[in-house]
């Protein structure tokens, strides 16, 4: 298909589909799209790319008469377009085969896979490739804050790619990081997670055993040593030569010292000192990830370290949103019990004894359907206050967090849980929002409430 052709994307405003849209009308391609709910920012996001978007799936959208049909995986049969476009017999595709056909193919794609840190790693190895005058395309799941998009179009041979787990579409349940072929692979992690599409840990495992296999054996698989999960999934077979991070003989990360700053060795030799104010001990292993992958495609490790020393972050990743009252206010995706705990395990090192108050939204599908409740209790132990939102959630919140007493506070009233975390702050502390979602818009109430507090 030539570039001046028509693409409609059906699920244009999520995130994936969106930068799709994003590189698709970069490349030359008439691009419209529909979605069921069009708001900001993505909908800002589009419009600015001249991309036409329709509210909702109605089966008037076949006048539109497009080339080919992309869909995303929010899509389902009884979708009304969906049926309309299977009765008329018209060209569909999923996202990331059309990514994969018209975007990746020729060109050396970097794919970072793992349950946690994706979006993170993925934004380092963007902009170390950046800094080092490569100009990569990138498909992000995320906004990083050293650039203004999640998804860019270059003429590059390199390309990055945060490398989803999830399946691909209704009609293809593979998942999605089988399309992109990469020839570097990072495996940052493996957990058990989407309790919506996988039955246990050996299910993904199972695809990431797919995804091993299709790395050819003049690639690179950049692999977390510290991960038994992905040990296993590689003894089932890898053909690639493996650098792996986290362990003596391979990428290591020194103590970070108070500054945050820490020194990083490959096989024992030292290779230089990442200076940045980013927390975390799983933000040290995230940089080894990337070096060895930039390493992989002729950046040495001591310009790669220099990069990550100008990196920003990634947006809504320990984003400071405000400060109000002398209360910090920090949004972060944080939505499994392990990105919780690394995270406020981070924060804890960054703050000392300054009290934390955790806000948690359980939003997402695993989450919801309670399937790791009970390790949430443990994640929030760095936590001095809990704060959760039940608000349509399919087990008792009061009786999870139980154990922590007169720590926690459990509300399915958004306004409440607010007046309670406003009524709790003092100058000084902390206020750790988690959450997948929007969280009704909690950050700015919180910010606006505790500046009137502090002005009363």
């Amino acid at each position: 298909m030539a570039p001046s052709q028509h693409l409609h994307i059906l699920g244009i405003c999520g995130t994936f589909m969106g930068g799709i849209a994003a590189i698709a009308s970069a490349a030359g391609y008439r691009v419209t799209g529909c979605d069921a709910n069009v708001y900001p920012p993505m909908s800002e996001q589009l419009a600015a790319l001249g991309i036409e978007l329709i509210e909702g799936f109605g089966a008037e959208q076949l006048r539109l008469k497009p080339d080919l049909w992309v869909v995303g995986n929010v899509v389902t049969r009884g979708n009304p377009l969906m049926e309309a476009i299977l009765d008329r017999g018209d060209r569909y595709v999923s996202g990331p085969q059309w990514l994969a056909d018209h975007v990746l193919h020729g060109r050396h794609v970097l794919a970072v896979a793992g349950t946690h840190g994706k979006t993170t790693v993925s934004a380092m190895l963007a902009w170390i490739l950046e800094r080092a005058g490569r100009s990569p395309g990138f498909l992000i799941g995320g906004v990083p804050m050293d650039f203004p998009v999640s998804a860019r179009h270059t003429d590059s041979a390199l390309f990055v790619i945060e490398a989803d787990e999830y399946d691909t579409a209704f009609f293809d349940k593979r998942s999605k990081f089988v399309h992109y072929r990469p020839r570097t692979a990072i495996l940052n992690n493996l957990e058990f997670d989407h309790a919506d599409i996988f039955d246990d840990l050996a299910a993904i495992e199972r695809q990431f055993t797919h995804f091993v296999r299709i790395v050819p054996k003049s690639g690179l698989l950049v692999v977390n040593g510290q991960d038994l999960a992905l040990e296993r999934v590689l003894t089932k077979g890898a053909w690639t030569p493996m650098e792996r991070f986290g362990i003596g003989g391979g990428w290591e990360a020194g103590a970070a010292t108070s500054d945050g700053s820490f020194e990083v060795a490959w096989q024992g030799a030292a290779q230089g000192r990442v200076r940045w104010q980013i927390l975390g001990a799983h933000n040290r292993m995230n940089a080894l990830a990337a070096l060895s992958a930039a390493r992989h495609v002729g950046v040495p490790a001591p310009q790669g370290i220099d990069a990550l020393s100008h990196f920003s972050g990634v947006r809504r990743r320990m984003q400071v949103r405000g400060r109000a009252g002398g209360v910090t206010v920090y949004d972060d995706f944080a939505h499994h019990p392990t990105a919780i705990q690394t995270t406020l395990d981070g924060l804890r090192q960054g703050v000392g004894s300054a009290r934390i108050l955790a806000v948690l939204e359980p939003r997402s599908n695993t989450m919801k359907r309670g399937v790791m409740k009970d390790a949430l209790p443990t994640s929030l132990a760095q936590a001095d206050r809990v704060y959760v939102y039940t608000s349509n959630l399919g087990w008792d919140a009061g009786t999870v967090f139980a154990g922590l007493g007169a720590r926690a506070r459990c509300a399915d009233d958004l306004e409440a849980l607010i007046s309670a975390i406003v009524a709790e702050a003092r100058a000084g502390d902390h206020v750790l929002v988690m959450s997948n979602g929007g969280f009704g818009g909690i950050h700015a109430k919180l910010l606006a409430r505790l500046q009137k507090a502090a002005a009363a």
